[in-house]
């Protein structure tokens, strides 16, 4: 392969055996293939293969990443010859593995099993057959892949305390009346939050104080002015506040309740604090429809008023009407300052009402009683779901500043450990992560290799939280395990065609700049390693609206033209 791959550099710090490394990989980046090259690397330095583990979340990636290794081990044995660049870098890899094979006696080719590639629920339930007691689960239950029918048991044995005269009545009797004595709905919600419990069990389980619920709403508020404020093009905020100021006038002399009223004698943009939501209020009134787009006129509504008295009236009227849509003009292609003024429509009020504050302590207490619940199900039934086999291995292994004999022993055995699809980690399997790490110190010979494709959490596995990601990515660490943010860009996989279609259309559709508290994922561009071919690389066939047929009908007609122009060819 002649061709220089743009970001080999970065390809070959990711294997290298002494650092922690977050790699960014895009679809096509050959991600799998770097991750084997890594696994196969640590191969020829550690003591026992045991000592690294391999995590990915399907038992499908787990099966291929030791069918992949396996058969780069074999290859090597057979003498195989590589074809390209890549698969000469892992030809080179394997053989260094296969001489520390022999070396160390560990007969891999008989004894694959010693190659330690698996899921991270069953990393999970191999530590809570470690430790049963101290994992509180006993027997080892069956782990199911759809409990919502437990979940909704859980939910309905809660409300029935109702009836019971128990200290939960008052709690379900608040949120019924909140939710219009709608019993199937409430039953519904608890058992949608049982699904998600990971998200919220350790912030009820303990007491629930109002002042920090209120300081976080009102970080939420402070952290959207914020960003509103700073995608504000600087060169327009002057005529922004000399157009508010001029429709205010108007408006306070009318009389008007217009929100852009509250804005007379703004001379800069509000700070971002809640204590400025009225004048916040009054921009997004002024620049954006009721359905959140752009405006495209002036009208009286908004404090320009038609010509006036005078001609001396009328001119200023009729040009700060033109003022105003060519300041509509200049900001009607910034989509990302659309979408964060969007947002501070969506923002939360930073404290709430004595009923809210009822409410939200009773759904507190009936969440604990829920997930209680649950745990009864689950003992009764001997099964379990994945974030509660999660939840075990955390307990097992202790806490960061109390850890158990397991987590102990674990430390002295594993020493790599690599994480596939790190975009799809939940908040109980990155505290696992914390807790698997917790032991470890700077150049004491542990690494940690994190990889994926923020950009791909759309497809929400599981409990997947991308912001852990993002907050990975932002801080350079996972717990007390500092990592180096590593990009790899290159596509192998697509032609220039079609990766420069992607580029040019996600980048308006994902915003400018990362969220980590929203889990907005900001675009990363691609290169392709492939040329443009010499025909058209995208074509869209539209749907307007939803229509199943109609879409399967397209997608048919594709399938059967490219099957009558090339017979032998693939199609995805």
């Amino acid at each position: 392969m002649d061709k220089h791959v743009a970001d080999l550099e970065q390809r070959l710090t990711a294997i290298r055996p002494d650092g922690s490394y977050l790699v960014q990989a895009p679809a096509g980046s050959g991600k799998t293939e770097l991750l084997i090259q890594r696994y196969l690397r640590l191969l020829a330095v550690v003591d026992a293969p045991e000592e690294i583990v391999a995590i990915t979340f399907t038992r499908k990636a787990a099966a291929e990443m030791r069918g992949r290794i396996i058969n780069a081990l074999e290859r090597v044995a057979a003498l195989d010859q590589a074809t390209d660049e890549a698969a000469l870098q892992t030809a080179a890899l394997a053989g260094e593995a296969m001489a520390r094979n022999r070396e160390r006696g560990w007969q891999l080719q008989d004894n694959p099993g010693r190659l330690r590639i698996q899921t991270i629920d069953s990393l999970c339930a191999a530590l809570t057959r470690q430790m049963p007691v101290l994992s509180r689960l006993g027997t080892q239950p069956e782990v199911t892949e759809d409990a919502r029918g437990l979940y909704e048991e859980a939910a309905a044995a809660t409300l029935a305390e109702l009836e019971g005269g128990t200290g939960w009545s008052d709690a379900i009797a608040v949120l019924l009346v909140h939710l219009d004595n709608d019993l199937p709905r409430v039953r519904d919600m608890l058992a949608g939050m049982l699904e998600r419990r990971d998200q919220w069990l350790r912030h009820v389980a303990g007491e629930i104080r109002r002042d920090a619920l209120e300081a976080a709403l009102r970080h939420v508020v402070e952290t959207g002015l914020a960003a509103a404020r700073g995608a504000f093009p600087a060169a327009l905020v002057e005529e922004l506040t000399v157009l508010l100021d001029f429709a205010a006038d108007n408006l306070n002399r009318e009389g008007s309740a217009s929100p852009v009223a509250a804005c007379r004698g703004l001379t800069a943009l509000p700070p971002a604090a809640d204590s400025a939501r009225d004048l916040w209020d009054g921009i997004l009134t002024l620049l954006l429809t009721n359905d959140g787009n752009w405006r495209k006129q002036a009208d009286v509504r908004l404090g320009f008023p038609a010509a006036g008295h005078s001609k001396t009236e009328a001119d200023l009227r009729r040009a700060m009407k033109e003022r105003y849509k060519g300041l509509l003009a200049r900001l009607s292609e910034d989509e990302a300052l659309r979408r964060q003024l969007l947002a501070v429509r969506g923002l939360p009020p930073p404290a709430y009402t004595e009923a809210e504050w009822l409410v939200v302590q009773a759904l507190c207490e009936l969440l604990k009683l829920a997930d209680a619940q649950l745990r009864l199900l689950f003992s009764e039934r001997n099964q379990i779901d994945f974030s509660g086999i999660t939840q075990a291995a955390v307990q097992a292994l202790g806490g960061e500043d109390s850890p158990t004999d397991l987590a102990l022993n674990l430390d002295y055995r594993i020493r790599h450990i690599l994480v596939d699809e790190y975009q799809d980690i939940s908040i109980n399997q990155y505290t696992l992560l914390q807790r698997l790490t917790a032991g470890w110190s700077p150049e004491d010979g542990h690494t940690l290799f994190l990889v994926g494709d923020p950009m791909q959490s759309i497809y929400r596995f599981r409990e997947a939280e991308v912001g852990l990601f993002l907050n990975t990515r932002e801080q350079r660490r996972l717990g007390q395990v500092a990592v180096t943010p590593l990009h790899i860009t290159v596509n192998f996989r697509s032609q220039s065609g079609i990766v420069d279609w992607v580029n040019h259309t996600f980048t308006r559709v994902l915003p400018e700049t990362a969220d980590v508290g929203r889990g907005a994922v900001d675009y990363t561009p691609a290169l392709a390693f492939h040329d443009h071919l010499n025909h058209a690389a995208v074509t869209l066939h539209p749907v307007i609206g939803r229509d199943d047929r109609r879409e399967a009908d397209i997608v048919l007609q594709q399938i059967r033209a490219a099957r009558a122009a090339d017979p032998g060819g693939s199609i995805a």
